[in-house]
């Protein structure tokens, strides 16, 4: 089934609109910083965030200059926060690109990243919306925070699925929440309606996430990564967890704790992904996934009465649970 174009149909000409103005916020005529512009335009992804914050609009409302403002500057939030991500992490890579670091140096992309960030402040101010601007004020130092609880979760002994949650909230499901957030705020929606929008921005984004973690249990060279990239960089996920806390074996656990500690070999980790293979890790990563899609659905169900517009968004829904990359 082509999802993408499902999820596209009732908002093709305003996602045109999306695209034009972002790519015109991402671009500059001085030398090194347009280049560097340039080669993060090239990267583009399907636009996912946008495209939610557009149907949520669209959902309740019409699609303006301010839901448009809105979805650039949080878009530019979030390239801003992945190129200081690919400093922070030491990345040499991101979507099948060299990252901007790999390609400059460090200081260029710290700097190039303040530039998008001031930039989507820009667009976000265009708005004229107080509410608006508090979102993404607030989505900002939500994705530092997390970001930080994620370095400081490395170093914690302890293994648990609540500590999982509370990263993927904060890095994932804030920026779906915010999305779902603004485009409901873009078009006056009340307070009982914007609360059950943030809801379901959420739990797309915690499947989203656990999809991208399941990934790292296989090896694929679609998906961009090798197998037990995240416990290389000393991060535990859901299905290794799963498997951790729902067994008794010393051995795993202390295999875990050289994750945690950067200590980890290839050939333990090929056993550590194995280990949660056999145990039931996936089945259970991905039975959760199937309980936040379900609550998402029951939103498109009693909140969203267009017929196209509930069918684009359980496409989407179903789109990101069942994507191979």
């Amino acid at each position: 089934m082509d999802y993408l174009s499902i999820i596209k149909q009732p908002i093709s000409s305003e996602l045109d609109d999306f695209i034009a103005l972002f790519n015109q916020s991402l671009t500059h005529e001085d030398g090194m910083l347009g280049q560097a512009l340039e080669h993060i335009r090239k990267r583009t992804g399907k636009r996912m965030r946008p495209m939610l914050t557009l149907l949520m609009a669209k959902c309740f409302g019409e699609v303006s200059d301010v839901t448009q403002y809105a979805a650039v500057g949080l878009e530019l939030l979030h390239t801003a926060s992945l190129v200081h991500d690919d400093v922070v992490d030491e990345s040499s890579e991101r979507r099948g690109q060299a990252s901007v670091n790999a390609t400059y140096n460090n200081k260029v992309a710290v700097l190039v990243g303040d530039f998008i960030l001031s930039t989507a402040l820009l667009n976000v101010a265009k708005t004229g919306h107080q509410g608006i601007v508090e979102t993404l004020a607030e989505l900002g130092r939500t994705l530092s925070n997390g970001e930080i609880l994620q370095l400081t979760n490395i170093q914690n002994q302890e293994i648990s699925e609540e500590v999982y949650y509370q990263v993927i909230n904060q890095k994932t499901a804030a920026l779906f929440e915010a999305c779902a957030e603004i485009g409901a705020l873009s078009v006056g929606a009340d307070d009982e309606l914007m609360a059950e929008a943030k809801r379901f921005g959420q739990n797309v984004g915690i499947i989203f996430q656990i999809r991208d973690d399941i990934f790292d249990y296989y090896d694929s060279s679609e998906i961009g990564k090798p197998t037990g990239n995240d416990m290389a960089e000393g991060k535990l996920t859901l299905p290794v967890i799963y498997a951790l806390n729902n067994s008794s074996f010393d051995s795993m656990l202390k295999l875990a704790k050289k994750v945690k500690a950067g200590e980890v070999n290839p050939n333990e980790i090929a056993v550590l992904v194995e280990f949660a293979k056999q145990q039931g890790g996936i089945e259970y990563a991905e039975q959760r996934m199937w309980e936040f899609h379900a609550e998402a659905a029951e939103f498109i169900e009693k909140r969203v009465g267009d017929p196209t517009l509930r069918e684009s968004l359980h496409a989407y829904l179903d789109y990101i649970i069942k994507r191979n990359k």
